[in-house]
């Protein structure tokens, strides 16, 4: 019970921190919801000059691009976050000194890493609520049978899933103090083969096969079946089941990385440079 509250009130002090660090920018707070509305913009005009182009390709996601791409770009979001949120977080720890001050009271590596991202997370999701609700109740994406049950299922596995790049990312900033070289590489290649602007039925069948390694893909596939189409649980099922795959796989592995990494600065004396 004790460990349950400590996780609670540190989670909560990691919260309030990175809530007030970005409320204090708040012209660029600002600025990232008119973001989502030009976005959004550009996408509907995009998607009414290209027609019927391509419908073939979009038939199983309900024929429209607007709504395909819509569901994608809003989804997408959570990749980036868990790419670049944890590791600015963790890389912030290091330049405040609280990072090293919560080492020092035994705090474990998973409560580092999900207080680090709590914030990040849920201010996601707030974007994506503003994408979809933009979507729907101003440019009239048709989510009448959707299932909603199922996607936050889905969510659920492709924040875990995620997540776990995102604190390999984080482990490559520990050490290498200066950034990742891998993040922004996983990132392009996610949004190029995960179906992020188009389905991946439009690629070549040899990257079709490689795009069926990335988790992105079973995440956005699964989100726009669930939204858009009203895909059932067991309809989803491929789609959940790889999910949990990468998550069982890919999450503890990159947990362990991450304390191998905190246990190699610390030995260095660099848990504290950047």
């Amino acid at each position: 019970m004790t460990r349950v509250v400590s996780f609670i009130e540190k989670s909560l002090a990691f919260l309030w921190r990175d809530f007030i660090n970005e409320a204090s920018y708040k012209f660029a707070f600002f600025l990232q919801f008119v973001g989502i509305l030009v976005s959004i913009i550009t996408y509907f005009f995009l998607s009414k000059l290209l027609g019927d182009i391509g419908v073939s390709y979009l038939k199983p996601y309900g024929g429209n691009y607007f709504s395909f791409i819509l569901i994608g770009v809003a989804f997408f979001s959570y990749l980036r976050i868990s790419i670049d949120g944890i590791s600015k977080s963790i890389r912030e720890g290091q330049m405040l000194g609280t990072l090293e001050a919560l080492l020092v009271t035994q705090t474990g590596i998973p409560t580092i890493i999900i207080s680090s991202s709590l914030y990040s997370f849920i201010f996601a999701s707030f974007k994506v609520a503003v994408y979809l609700l933009l979507g729907v109740f101003v440019f009239g994406v048709n989510m009448g049978n959707a299932n909603f049950a199922g996607a936050l299922l889905i969510l659920f596995l492709t924040i875990i899933s995620f997540s776990s790049f995102g604190i390999l990312s984080a482990s490559f900033v520990m050490v290498l103090k200066r950034g990742d070289p891998i993040s922004s590489i996983f990132t392009s290649v996610s949004g190029i083969l995960g179906g992020l602007y188009y389905p991946v039925s439009v690629l070549p069948g040899w990257l079709q096969k490689l795009s069926h390694l990335l988790p992105v893909t079973y995440s956005l596939e699964g989100m726009r079946l669930a939204l858009l189409q009203g895909y059932s649980l067991r309809e989803l099922m491929p789609n959940i089941v790889a999910l949990l795959l990468f998550s069982i796989i890919m999450l503890p592995l990159s947990i362990f990385i991450f304390g191998y990494a905190v246990k190699r600065a610390k030995i260095d004396g660099t848990l504290t440079q950047y």
